[in-house]
């Protein structure tokens, strides 16, 4: 069984920085990955890091990094944040394989966690 819990979200002015965190209770699996969602918008993937590579959005590509602190645990730096990356950020995995989806797709990832806020302001 997985299950995943994000931590970290808050409020930040623009230009500020933020770093989430996610908690599983196993790291069987070898990918993990962040997306987000904003009022009235699809969840859209923003990073995922499996055993070899990284894998950014353009949306924040040279803004946010992604890593693995321990077996059990990732995070995301994010740098440079701006009004339009508020939304509710989630952690998730697809548990199964060796390795990330081609596409960070939200289709591809049954675990999810329950998310944490961010919100950036003017």
């Amino acid at each position: 069984q997985v299950q995943l819990v994000e931590s970290g979200g808050g409020s930040v002015q623009a230009g500020g920085s933020l770093r989430l965190s996610c908690t599983a209770s196993k790291f069987m699996f070898n990918c993990m990955a962040w997306f987000r969602q904003a009022p009235g918008k699809e969840r859209e993937g923003l990073a995922a890091i499996d055993l070899t590579a990284t894998r950014y959005a353009d949306s924040v590509k040279g803004r946010f990094t992604i890593s693995k602190d321990n077996a059990n645990t990732m995070s995301m730096q994010m740098n440079s944040l701006k009004p339009e990356d508020t939304a509710m950020y989630y952690c998730a995995t697809p548990a199964l394989g060796s390795g990330c989806p081609a596409r960070i797709d939200a289709g591809a990832f049954p675990y999810w966690g329950q998310g944490t806020q961010v919100t950036v302001s003017s």
